[in-house]
């Protein structure tokens, strides 16, 4: 059985909360990869940063429903939820966009977990911790990748 360490992308790309968006943009095109670790300064993985946060930032705003009742607006939605919104249609760092806490895998994660947890929660960029250490990422890429070497 293939193991995440066996597949893995080891020269791994991290950006931090305070990265610019626009430098998250360029390194994500240049290097043609979907989504980065986001980690502190002393290197733990605090989240995952990918493509579709990127794009999301660009979704129109969802202006929640309310109804009027004796002149008070009352809103039927969460109205923190108006809040989040608003923070990532002017999002300028990766902090304001980012998915947390991160999910991560050992090294020693059968491949086929990695898969299953892709594909049921729609992670596409998955960093691999051992003992708190960040020792690489795994992509949608990377699976595709061990799926060939079976063959």
């Amino acid at each position: 059985m293939s193991k995440a360490q066996d597949f893995m992308t080891t020269d791994v790309i991290t950006v931090t909360p305070q990265t610019s968006l626009r430098d998250l943009a360029k390194i994500l095109s240049e290097r043609k990869i979907n989504g980065v670790p986001v980690v502190d300064d002393k290197g733990a993985v605090l989240g995952v940063v990918c493509e579709s946060d990127l794009v999301a930032q660009n979704k129109p705003l969802h202006i929640p429903t309310v109804f009027v009742i004796l002149d008070s607006v009352i809103p039927l939605e969460n109205p923190w939820r108006l809040q989040k919104e608003f923070k990532r249609l002017t999002a300028t760092v990766v902090e304001d966009i980012y998915s947390r806490p991160a999910t991560v895998v050992s090294p020693d994660t059968d491949l086929s977990d990695v898969a299953k947890l892709m594909c049921e929660k729609k992670y596409y960029t998955i960093p691999v911790v051992d003992h708190g250490k960040l020792v690489g990422v795994l992509g949608k890429a990377d699976i595709i990748r061990s799926v060939f070497n079976k063959l």
